[in-house]
């Protein structure tokens, strides 16, 4: 392993085993539950003789929750670890942490690791919050002398100094992850392994996270950083890999790693349609079309939007945002004339015309609303369709625009003139004169 790198995993894999009931039919015969009863039993003391876990259940099932995974992450990386629900990132995340072993393949990992995986990983509910982060810090390898040096900066980053002396059994969860994560994250350890948790922290205290991990990364430290939240991932983090079904599908970049992960969990089209029974408004979409026409820079947005007027409700105005792929709202339009919509009981049809800027290319989402003065929402309809812009506003150009630029292109003009002392103009020379007499 060279001197930059600080995980490697070669073909890692977990696999588990589940037990499943069998259907049985409402009758059976005594025979039949003895004979099962037997196996179960027969099994079980097997399992105890191995030392393996003992699985209740008729009927065994391998499942692998993390297959043939290969990466590698270099010291001062701050590396996302994103994909759905099941898809192997806890478990990941445990390997590393060595809470269990693989199942297949190995991992080399040079330096301490410090995790926090769940609310009140490595705290003991009886010891107080001051006993608890010597305890940590012990764990993590530090010496008394360097958890006294961090100590009062840990208290201070918590903000539990009021509470220091309570069992943590008594901490809200808000204060558990707040200790942890400043244990965590001031005894310098070589990597630092962050889960979920912070999404149970308010957003100030999320905010102050995503700092210090920034911090921790740019003193040459590692963080692995597991979220669902693709906008702080995409702000903090250097690199990502996306798991799915335990398989590692995407190791690279922030935004294609991201962009592949969002693919496989919010599918969209140019059309939505409203679910039968689903409306919980007497005014609400319930058909929208969209679809971009033009060139360049010069697109156009053309929606098309049914709406239903359940019962008269005073007149209401409609707006649309645009966001990227990620969920950041680059702009709101806001048609005219206003109000749009008197209301009658009845159904609408929004014929809407939205001219676009300069889009780079790229997967662009459209959320339509609903409401009354701008204050009071009527319907909300989030990630209800995309548009896809595939010509660069930019495509004539040595250098295109790219996303790392920005999503707007704007359309710009450069006149260049001399700067300096004006070149000479023959009108203006005086020349010596000379006589013209022989």
């Amino acid at each position: 392993m060279t001197n930059d790198v600080v995980i490697r995993a070669e073909g890692l894999g977990k696999k588990y085993v589940i037990g499943h009931q069998r259907d049985r039919e409402r009758y059976v015969a005594l025979r039949d539950v003895i004979a099962n009863t037997a196996h179960s039993l027969g099994r079980t003391a097997m399992d105890l003789l191995r030392g393996r876990p003992i699985i209740v259940g008729d009927e065994l099932e391998e499942v692998w929750a993390l297959k043939d995974s290969t990466f590698e992450v270099k010291r001062g990386d701050i590396m996302g670890v994103v994909g759905p629900n099941g898809a192997g990132k806890s478990t990941l995340l445990k390997i590393l942490s060595r809470i269990t072993e693989p199942s297949e393949g190995r991992v080399t990992i040079k330096g301490r690791v410090a995790s926090l995986l769940e609310i009140g990983t490595g705290f003991h509910p009886e010891l107080t919050g001051r006993e608890n982060i010597f305890v940590n810090g012990t764990i993590l390898g530090m010496t008394r002398r360097e958890i006294k040096a961090k100590f009062d900066e840990i208290v201070d980053f918590a903000g539990i100094e009021r509470f220091l002396d309570t069992p943590v059994k008594r901490y809200s969860s808000g204060m558990y992850v707040r200790l942890a994560f400043a244990v965590a994250a001031h005894l310098e350890p070589e990597i630092l392994v962050v889960d979920e948790v912070l999404a149970v922290g308010d957003s100030a205290f999320q905010k102050k996270c995503l700092g210090k991990m920034q911090e921790v990364s740019h003193g040459g430290r590692t963080v692995l950083f597991v979220s669902h939240n693709v906008q702080a991932v995409q702000t903090l983090c250097t690199r990502a890999i996306c798991l799915n079904r335990g398989l590692l599908v995407s190791d690279g970049g922030v935004r294609e790693v991201l962009e592949a992960y969002l693919a496989t969990i919010k599918p969209l089209t140019s059309t939505w349609t409203r679910s039968p029974g689903t409306a919980q408004s007497p005014v609400f979409f319930e058909r929208i079309d969209a679809r971009v026409c033009g060139r360049q820079p010069y697109l156009q947005l053309i929606i098309h939007a049914r709406v239903v007027c359940a019962a008269k409700s005073p007149d209401f105005y409609v707006a649309v945002d645009i966001s990227d792929g990620f969920g950041t709202t680059l702009m709101q339009a806001l048609p005219v004339p206003e109000p749009f919509i008197k209301c009658i009981e009845g159904e609408y049809i929004l014929n809407l015309e939205i001219d676009l800027p300069p889009l780079v290319p790229g997967r662009y989402v459209v959320h339509p609303w609903l409401g009354w003065q701008n204050s009071e929402t009527l319907d909300w309809v989030k990630d209800a369709v995309e548009i896809v812009i595939e010509e660069s506003p930019t495509a004539g150009r040595t250098y295109s625009h790219l996303p790392e630029h920005g999503y707007i292109a704007p359309v710009s003009r450069c006149h260049v003139e001399k700067y300096g002392p004006k070149a000479p103009q023959e009108t203006s020379l005086t020349l010596p004169h000379k006589s013209t007499s022989a």
